[in-house]
């Protein structure tokens, strides 16, 4: 499970993806998405077992909507 600080994280990143998206369904939809495709692209690769795709997912896309230079590279 995770610890009380990671959980407070994790929210607040989700908070402020939904505030970064001009449409809150939409973004939704992409994290539920994206979620999926790593469920299955994953199953071999085993990062942190305890992080589900469904965070990771939240997590990379705010990294990729506030830090765009981490795509460019």
């Amino acid at each position: 499970m995770y610890n009380h600080l990671k959980v407070h994280e994790i929210i607040y990143k989700t908070e402020e993806l939904l505030n970064i998206s001009k449409n809150r369904y939409r973004i939704t939809v992409q994290i539920a998405n994206r979620a999926k495709r790593k469920k299955y692209e994953d199953l071999d690769i085993i990062d942190d077992p305890t992080i589900k795709p469904i965070i990771r997912s939240i997590l990379e896309m705010v990294d990729e909507i506030t830090q765009p230079e981490i795509i460019s590279d």
